[in-house]
């Protein structure tokens, strides 16, 4: 384990950070490590490939507990304590090993945290995880909710994994989710984070386009589900098949697509009817961008709209739908489920939105400029693990 670091050690080291708030860029995650506030399990290092624009991979440990049923701490409680109650098989993944679809799983992560007072940390499902409908969200100690991490925290990190649709294989270093962080002021530490507000978004579009076409900004930029299609016969979605192979989360491009998927194709009612309890890959009908200074994150449809949940993978790095001619160029790929009814969705339909949130500077390096940017400039498409010559 490492050695404890004393928390005015890193009180001083805040400072570093500087005094803006908002998502800390890349640049600023690197500081977080250097100073110890992001440290490592055991003997290994951070890789360099973890750091996102604005946020920061997290990889699986060694170890993976089957667990009865999700769970939460609570604010006086610890997850291993939990565990011991809610465990009933130890899984050895130092070396791969497979996490069964409907299962849930609980895995101590790499990396744990000692943050000071004025960061806290939100985490999402990585895009491919999301797409592959691998139910992710991390847990930490002494905490009522999942995916956030208080200011001041000092300890592990966990996941919950729960794969829905395909049994998966993994190994220790595996990464499935991802986390952000967000610089507070005294003024924050009680209040609700503000969102850019709708007169600046409409402002904001008219100089630096976050959609092409006219966006429809209310309560954060709307996106409508494309049920049209290119015009060239190809699919507008696809829906998961029931009995499949297992994916290994590690081997990207290596699977045919027809041997998982059944692709959905276009008809002249620009409509589909989602079946309870399955899955679906769709599209956004916009093609958006992210600006810069700016992140972004989906958020699900009012259910009083409809019984179906979209995009369990929400978050969007400052540049994503950037092209060369400044031009929004990626649509935004929905991960679609239906809940206890069928349910017809019309092309156009309304299917989420878009909130965006400042970054506390701008990024060194943008999302497609450096590393592997696997869904810059996209259409519809299925995660990353799928070739695309079949």
């Amino acid at each position: 384990m490492p050695p404890e670091i004393p928390t005015v050690r890193v009180g001083k080291a805040a400072n570093e950070l500087g005094s803006k708030v908002g998502l800390l860029p890349r640049q600023k995650i690197k500081t977080m490590i250097a100073r110890h506030m992001i440290r490592v399990t055991g003997i290994a290092d951070l890789d360099s490939g973890q750091i996102q624009p604005a946020s920061l991979d997290l990889r699986l440990g060694p170890n993976a507990f089957r667990v009865r049923a999700s769970f939460l701490p609570g604010k006086d409680s610890t997850v291993a304590q939990q565990l011991a109650e809610l465990k009933y098989d130890e899984l050895d993944i130092s070396g791969g090993g497979v996490l069964e679809k409907g299962c849930v799983y609980v895995v101590p992560l790499m990396e744990e945290l000692n943050l000071p007072d004025s960061i806290v940390g939100l985490a999402n499902p990585k895009s491919s995880t999301g797409r592959l409908d691998v139910f992710t969200r991390l847990i930490c100690n002494n905490n009522d909710v999942f995916d956030n991490v208080q200011q001041g925290y000092e300890g592990p990190l966990y996941a919950e994994i729960s794969p829905r649709s395909f049994s998966i294989r993994v190994k220790q270093g595996s990464r499935l989710n991802q986390i952000r962080f967000r610089k507070l002021n005294s003024q924050q530490f009680d209040m609700p984070v503000r969102k850019v507000s709708d007169k600046d978004l409409r402002k904001r579009h008219d100089t630096d386009k976050l959609a092409d076409g006219e966006a429809e900004i209310r309560n954060g930029l709307l996106l409508r589900i494309d049920l049209a299609g290119e015009g060239d016969g190809s699919p507008i979605g696809y829906r998961a098949q029931k009995f499949t192979d297992i994916i290994d989360i590690d081997r990207p491009g290596h699977y045919d697509p027809n041997e998982y998927w059944d692709p959905i194709m276009p008809n002249r009612r620009r409509r589909i009817i989602l079946d309870p309890h399955q899955f679906y890959i769709l599209a956004s009908r916009e093609r958006i961008h992210i600006p810069p200074d700016l992140a972004a994150e989906m958020v699900p449809i009012d259910p009083t709209m409809g019984e179906f949940r979209v995009h369990y993978a929400g978050f969007f790095d400052p540049g994503f739908g950037y092209t060369e001619h400044g031009h929004p160029g990626s649509k935004a790929v929905l991960e679609v489920r239906s809940h206890e009814v069928p349910f017809v969705l019309e092309d156009g339909q309304v299917v989420g939105r878009l909130e965006y949130e400042k970054l506390a500077e701008k990024p060194d390096v943008l999302y497609g400029q450096g590393g592997v940017s696997n869904y810059q400039g996209q259409g519809l498409k299925l995660s990353k693990h799928f070739s695309t010559g079949t």
